[in-house]
């Protein structure tokens, strides 16, 4: 008779494991549902923003290729319930914007916004603005473009060693000579100064003749440059000789990444 007590006393243990594991795994699903709306949802929102930041950009007379846009924080949806999110990253690529008429390259502008208000009927009806507490920019300057501002046929931009080089054709004293060196930088006023001081050409005689027009050609380089309008209101502030260009920090204080409506 014990034995039979004792199974059937297992029998209400069983069943409550197996009402206890189809719980967990009940949750687990319920779960996985949640991280997979969220996601969609944030999909959603990403090309919303995309789609907006794009008209906004094309509102700047800037042209580029389609923007990439990534919604970060977990979870999604209480942020769409609270419209406001904390950061929304945007990368636009292949950025043509101009200076004076001449075309400037910018091969890849990274934008950070954050603390981003867009209520949920903005996302949904693309009207609206989608307005950050703030934003920072970093933009890469193609060295080409850079010369042709210069104005200065043959002249190239590049960097070495965190300096930026500058090599180009000159005539001094009727010597057709190559002028090397590097520039210091500053920022002011949303302008990039280039000061060309360390300029040298092989070749270059030994005369106080030739060393003053040296220094007066390393003056007519050395100019303030203005840089085409970025999007999103950003203001220059530090530039950095990089291998592949001039990277330009920016930022921007409650600005709109959208075109509004």
């Amino acid at each position: 008779m014990a034995e039979a007590h004792g199974a059937y006393g297992d029998r209400p243990r069983r069943r409550g494991r197996k009402v206890l594991i189809g719980f967990v795994v009940l949750l687990l699903v319920l779960g996985g549902l949640l991280v997979v709306a969220d996601r969609v949802a944030a999909g959603v929102a990403e090309r919303a923003i995309a789609d907006q930041v794009r008209q906004e950009v094309a509102r700047q007379d800037v042209r580029s290729a389609s923007p990439k846009v990534d919604v970060a924080g977990f979870p999604f949806l209480t942020q769409v319930l609270a419209g406001r999110y904390e950061r929304i990253s945007i990368v636009l690529t292949d950025v043509q914007g101009k200076v004076q008429g001449d075309a400037v390259s910018i091969p890849r502008l990274d934008v950070d916004a954050h603390n981003v208000r867009a209520s949920l009927d903005t996302l949904r009806t693309r009207r609206g603005e989608v307005v950050a507490e703030s934003i920072d920019g970093r933009a890469t300057v193609s060295y080409d473009s850079l010369a042709k501002l210069l104005g200065r046929p043959g002249l190239t931009l590049g960097e070495r060693d965190g300096k930026l080089t500058v090599t180009a054709p000159a005539d001094i004293l009727g010597r057709k000579l190559t002028v090397t060196g590097t520039a210091d930088l500053t920022v002011a006023d949303g302008k990039v100064g280039l000061r060309f001081n360390d300029l040298t050409a092989e070749g270059l005689p030994n005369l106080p003749l030739a060393k003053r027009l040296l220094t007066n050609y390393a003056n007519s380089i050395s100019v303030n440059l203005s840089l085409p309008e970025l999007p999103f209101q950003l203001t220059v502030r530090k530039a950095e000789p990089r291998p592949d260009g001039l990277l330009v920090t920016a930022d921007a204080r409650n600005v709109p990444i959208n075109a509004g409506g």
